[in-house]
């Protein structure tokens, strides 16, 4: 918050001195962001991680493809930096996708 002072031309005291006035700005603040996470498993199709990430993310097959090898080489790849509403309902309905398709694929969120 800052404060702007602005100079008014009449009087405000008895004896005829300008006064000062002061008018308060507020920033608005960007949210925080959240980076959404896939985690490898063992027993996940590759396949289906794939399809995860084109359906939940709208990546290209290429671009799924080359996360998922991230994801399957170095244990976890971000998939997405969202809002924290958005990135909660994402892993969620990675979860929830994953679940009922009798998968293990985990999927979490961390502060950016």
């Amino acid at each position: 918050m800052s404060l702007i002072p602005l100079l008014t031309d009449k009087p405000n005291g008895p004896d005829g001195d300008t006064g000062v006035v002061t008018k308060t700005h507020s920033r608005t603040q960007r949210p925080p962001m959240y980076k959404v996470l896939l985690l490898n498993d063992d027993y996940t199709p590759m396949e289906f991680v794939v399809h995860v990430l084109e359906r939940f993310f709208g990546m290209s097959h290429a671009q799924a493809f080359d996360i998922m090898l991230t994801v399957h080489k170095k244990g976890l790849a971000v998939v997405g930096v969202f809002s924290f509403e958005i990135a909660e309902t994402k892993v969620a309905q990675v979860m929830d996708f994953s679940r009922r398709h009798q998968h293990p694929l985990q999927c979490t969120l961390e502060k950016e």
